[in-house]
């Protein structure tokens, strides 16, 4: 309508108007200038600040995270406002295989096939993924939780070998205390084919468990993982050496990953808040349960 008054300046507002059928309050109200809608700064900064803490949040997981903050609002208008703020994140999913599964060493079934998860300490998947620095490579071996995503275990090294996936491994025991028959799922590669490593899963009453050679699909959740890790921490950060990668990881893996970060599979929540509500609701069945029977034995 601007544009056509501009073209045509010989014309009338009230001429244009009855042309077109418009009243003239329906222009004066566009062409009016309009103060800044409090609410829709508000909303903007939230966003912002979302985006800045969670840089490789998608529009979808901003809006549960606003959601959780005690906003009511819809994806469709949290999308609008990231794409006219420029916040959709454009970073792009980078692959590369670190397995060496060209080995003589056993191999076991996937047994992530035919059993459940239903707990937390039932299964973990492990995997190890490259992270380049300005001269060399180091690596990273994770180990997570199946059933609430958490990393329960890790280690940053400058070589890929068995002591790195070890060292992975020993921190996971020693902070989780799994019982035997805890399910443990890897790729073929030598570090957890190797005789060390298959070892200290016998010692602690694990099963082992392996996804089939070339196959990155019977490892998913690893895989997924290490997308989400490079996304939004590896890919925005330019380390300079192997400790500022070790110190930036710590970070990410510890305090945002497992205590912040909303997973959509989680409903949309992190994995420590998971597992807290799963123990509670555990405990709140048991007590029912306890409660039921001590009902019981009065009645009795």
């Amino acid at each position: 309508m601007a544009a056509l008054h501009a073209t045509y300046p010989e014309l009338s507002v009230r001429r244009l108007c009855w042309l077109l059928g418009l009243s003239r309050s329906w222009w004066y109200e566009r062409t009016a200038p309009r103060e800044p809608d409090d609410e829709a700064i508000a909303l903007r900064d939230a966003i912002e600040q979302i985006v800045l803490d969670f840089p490789g949040y998608g529009y979808r997981r901003v809006t549960h995270a606003l959601r959780r903050d005690g906003w009511t609002i819809n994806a469709k208008r949290v999308l609008r406002v990231m794409r006219e703020a420029s916040l959709l994140c454009q970073l792009k999913r980078r692959f590369v295989v670190t397995t060496d599964s060209r080995h003589r060493l056993s191999s076991y079934p996937n047994l992530l096939r035919t059993q459940g998860i239903s707990g937390p300490n039932q299964a973990w998947v492990a995997d190890i993924t490259y992270i380049r620095l300005p001269t060399a490579f180091c690596y990273l071996a994770a180990i997570l939780d199946a059933f609430s995503r958490r990393v329960v275990g890790w280690e940053l090294s400058r070589r890929i070998d068995t002591d790195l996936s070890l060292a992975a491994l020993t921190l996971a025991i020693h902070r989780r205390q799994p019982a035997p028959g805890l399910i443990h799922h890897s790729d073929h590669g030598v570090q957890y084919a190797s005789a060390r490593y298959v070892e200290r899963l016998a010692a602690i009453g694990a099963q082992i468990s392996m996804a089939a050679v070339g196959n990155v699909y019977e490892n998913a959740l690893a895989e997924s993982f290490f997308a989400t890790l490079k996304r939004e921490e590896v890919y925005l950060h330019d380390y300079q050496s192997f400790a500022e990668a070790e110190a930036n990881l710590e970070r990410f893996l510890n305090d945002v990953y497992n205590h912040k970060r909303l997973h959509s599979s989680l409903g949309y929540q992190p994995p420590s808040e998971f597992e807290a509500r799963w123990t509670d609701e555990r405990e709140n069945e048991r007590f029912l349960e306890r409660g039921y029977d001590l009902s019981l034995a009065l009645v009795r």
